[in-house]
């Protein structure tokens, strides 16, 4: 009996973004491309939503100056993958960027309910191997915050789980202790 051999088609980010460019996509279709692979990212629900809202919140409000939050928009982190974080801290001025999209990120965060597999594989050794000091996974369904860091070879050497009455600081504003129950919504105070 013969069998088929599947066939993958790898893009590089330029091939990628000139799809884009040319409305190869659907209009408002959510796609990133990660190791030269393009991956519908799934919708989100309310959950999903607020948590990233939460998290884009608490972080704007300490930055310090010559930094942004950037959320759900692409990183050109190598020459076959644009991923889409939830939320990316770069550095710089978000004018820096009006012909690229940033090459590196400070601290990139995903927020995973559905998508925990493809965050905590697949994104996870990325960002490791484009070096992102600070990555965390905000698991929505163990209400817990995964931080990765010490990124060597593709891999995070450093990895702690914090659960909701747990703090955590940022890598780029390490004098800040942020309470890990802030980023998620209030009614999960209760069950703790």
């Amino acid at each position: 009996m013969a069998t088929l051999a599947a066939e993958f088609r790898r893009w590089t980010r330029e091939e990628y973004e000139r799809l884009v460019e040319e409305g190869f996509f659907q209009p408002g279709e959510r796609l990133e491309l990660v190791d030269g692979f393009i991956y519908e990212m799934t919708p989100q629900g309310g959950l999903h939503a607020t948590v990233v809202w939460k998290v884009h919140e608490v972080l704007r409000a300490l930055l310090p100056a010559g930094f942004f939050v950037r959320s759900q928009m692409p990183l050109a982190l190598a020459p076959d993958s644009e991923p889409e974080p939830d939320i990316a801290v770069i550095q710089g001025d978000p004018e820096d960027f009006s012909d690229g999209h940033p090459e590196m990120a400070v601290l990139v965060v995903e927020v995973a309910d559905a998508s925990l597999a493809h965050d905590a594989q697949r994104k996870k050794s990325l960002y490791a191997r484009a070096g992102v000091q600070d990555y965390w996974i905000f698991n929505a369904r163990e209400r817990a915050l995964e931080v990765n860091r010490d990124p060597v070879h593709g891999v995070y050497r450093s990895r702690q789980v914090l659960r909701l009455q747990e703090r955590v600081s940022p890598l780029f504003a390490p004098d800040v202790s942020i309470l890990v129950m802030n980023f998620f919504p209030s009614r999960f105070q209760d069950s703790k």
